[in-house]
């Protein structure tokens, strides 16, 4: 499980298996008793979420808005051919 970066406790991830066909771009969201999923494109959305309120989701949107060129690079140099 990859980990592209923590904020205050949370782990921003994604699998390294993700789906076969691979899902799109997206990162997970993970800290005790929480997780979250957002897709990156065409805009930052949530694709589902366990635990998390609906505050913290909007903060959660805008740090994978703030960090979405750093995830994409991350997610392509980890699944690149």
């Amino acid at each position: 499980m990859p980990v592209v970066f923590r904020d205050r406790g949370r782990r921003f991830h994604f699998y390294s298996d993700e789906g076969s066909p691979r899902e799109p771009v997206h990162i997970h969201v993970s800290e005790p008793g929480k997780e979250a999923k957002f897709w990156l494109f065409p805009a930052v959305r949530l694709a589902r979420k366990i635990g998390y309120s609906d505050r913290e989701i909007r903060e959660l949107i805008r740090l994978v808005e703030a960090n979405r060129d750093l995830i994409e690079q991350r997610w392509n140099d980890f699944f690149a051919p």
